[in-house]
């Protein structure tokens, strides 16, 4: 099966895995944990479900990080202070 997502939502479900890995999870575990079915859990790890922004949020509750860990985001320009003369 040919992918079409784009490189930033496949390496969003690599992450995915990874943090459950991480967590010491299996696929079953976090479907009772979130009230969805093992299928569902594996759908969305292998990028053939597409996630919402608020389930997204419910797995990186339930695997303890920030949603940023979840997004091939650029990093966030260093803010320079300038002192008053």
């Amino acid at each position: 099966m040919k992918s079409f997502y784009t490189p930033e939502y496949r390496f969003m479900v690599a992450r995915l895995r990874q943090a459950r890995r991480d967590a010491g999870l299996t696929q079953a575990e976090v479907g009772r944990r979130l009230g969805l079915r093992q299928n569902h859990v594996s759908r969305v790890e292998t990028g053939e479900r597409r996630i919402d922004p608020t389930e997204l949020a419910a797995f990186a509750r339930l695997y303890g990080k920030p949603l940023d860990y979840f997004l091939d985001l650029p990093p966030a320009p260093t803010v320079r202070t300038v002192s008053p003369e």
